[in-house]
């Protein structure tokens, strides 16, 4: 009976493997990851099939249908926002046009805009947006820890909720699993409305997998003053962290209309884990004596496009002079690769600044094995020495610059929730420009005999390491 019961099950196991291999045949992003997926389910079920299940997915169709199809209230503020920012928006160049279709937002004027470099300038300026709150904050983050700035976010978000500011507060369940419960409760004590993204539901149940994240970090003060980067809300982004210190970062904040377009993206990832909409303010504050021209991308695996890779690929081919990326992961797809040789070919200064220590190991031992694919076709591989880099950040010519939460790497291109910003004024222009280069003068370059030098373990780690990169 034993044997039998046990035959049966291995039988059903085989049975769901083939299913399974069937259904990434139709639905794989690529054809070596469907043959990757499709040969394990068949000859290792029992261990590809939970597997397939949490990480198989690339898109997040519920997601979409709520933001673009089935909901009406997105969409009135959607023609609401757009109505709003005609009158400020500034037409792009024809080959920067296209960064406004992936967007779904225009570039636009008016807007006031500053580098906050490392933690205690952006915890400093976040506290005393919070402190200067009148009637709303809105924020959400992809960690948040119960450490020493983690409390002194809390309380200064639990003060102004007493003092009657409406405070909505999400932060991603995957990034904030080690977030104790107790530190969520007292914000919901003082009246703050917390939101876990991605905390299972029977409604979401079947439509939500481990894989999608929401990586963003963003702020809005009264639709007025709005806050992006790389920072999340632990110890470890103000240096704390004796292993990776000094941390390397960037947030920038900023005023003006462009804010309203942060403050869409963020709504549209609490309707769809509430159905729910808070009382904004939707009228523009003019920044013109600063007059910054801004464009917000959001992205993420609701896109019917992979608006991510898609901006990506565009910036390197927009370049004529110069393409810089700062990233602290590197693990891109072919596309992307291709572009960056093609833009050495049209003689483009490229540089990549990686760091030079790891937090996630695996994520590092596969990022090298794209040297022999970058250094020897004129694309400088650089890896930054000061402590460790978590900026996101990049530069073409002298025309656009950009500021974000997105790596380089596939995650932040096919799986997560991420937002750039997109600066086309000089001012800002040259700000992240300068930032770069002593960033870059903080690095060495990587030179391809120094790898290859490497013990045969180290290669055998990062030929392995590159089969998981669609994942990483």
């Amino acid at each position: 009976m034993h044997e039998s019961l046990l035959s049966i099950a291995i039988g059903l196991l085989y049975l769901l493997g083939l299913i399974a291999a069937a259904d990434v045949i139709f639905r794989a992003r690529s054809p070596q990851s469907a043959v990757a997926w499709s040969l394990s389910l068949l000859m290792l079920p029992p261990l590809a099939l939970p597997f397939y299940l949490v990480f198989s997915g690339r898109k997040f169709p519920a997601y979409l249908q709520s933001r673009r199809v089935g909901d009406a209230k997105i969409h009135q503020l959607v023609e609401r926002l757009g109505e709003e920012l005609t009158p400020h928006r500034q037409p792009p160049g024809a080959d920067l046009a296209v960064f406004e279709r992936l967007a779904r937002f225009p570039f636009m004027r008016f807007n006031g805009a500053r580098l906050l470099i490392n933690g205690e300038a952006t915890f400093d300026a976040l506290l005393a947006a919070i402190e200067a709150a009148e009637d709303y904050i809105l924020m959400q983050f992809y960690i948040v820890r119960d450490d020493r700035i983690g409390r002194d976010m809390q309380q200064a978000l639990v003060r102004k909720a007493r003092a009657g500011v409406r405070v909505s507060f999400m932060y991603d369940t995957v990034g904030s699993y080690a977030l104790p419960q107790h530190w969520l409760d007292e914000l919901k004590a003082a009246g703050v409305h917390v939101v876990g993204f991605g905390r299972p539901t029977l409604r979401r149940l079947r439509r939500f997998q481990l894989n999608f994240r929401n990586h963003r970090k963003i702020t809005i003060v009264d639709g007025r003053c709005g806050f992006v980067g790389g920072h999340n809300i632990g110890d470890e982004y103000l240096g704390r962290d004796a292993d990776y210190s000094p941390w390397r970062d960037t947030h920038v904040e900023l005023r003006g209309p462009a804010v309203l377009s942060l403050q869409l993206t963020f709504l549209e990832d609490w309707f769809w884990m509430t159905q729910s909409m808070p009382r904004v303010n939707w009228r523009p504050s003019l920044e013109v004596d600063d007059d910054q021209q801004v464009l917000t991308i959001p992205s993420g695996p609701a896109d019917e496009l992979d608006t991510c890779a898609l901006m990506f690929t565009q910036l390197i081919h927009a370049a004529r002079e110069r393409i810089w990326i700062v990233s602290p992961y590197f693990v891109p797809n072919e596309t992307v690769i291709s572009a960056l040789q093609l833009a050495v070919l049209r003689g483009v200064d490229v540089r990549i600044l990686i760091p030079h220590k790891a937090d996630h190991r695996l994520v590092q031992l596969a990022g090298y094995s794209y040297f022999d694919e970058t250094i020897p076709f004129g694309i400088h591989m650089f890896r930054y020495r000061e402590g460790f880099l978590h900026e996101k950040a990049f530069l073409v010519d002298e025309r656009l610059a950009g500021i974000g939460t997105a790596n380089l790497d596939n995650r932040s291109f096919l799986l997560n929730f991420e937002v750039s910003l997109l600066f086309g004024s000089r001012r800002m222009i040259d700000e992240i420009s300068a930032m770069l280069e002593r960033d870059f003068a903080n690095a060495r370059e990587v030179s391809l005999e120094e790898f290859r030098r490497r013990p045969l373990w180290f290669h055998i780690a990062v030929k392995v390491s590159r089969l998981l990169s669609p994942q990483l």
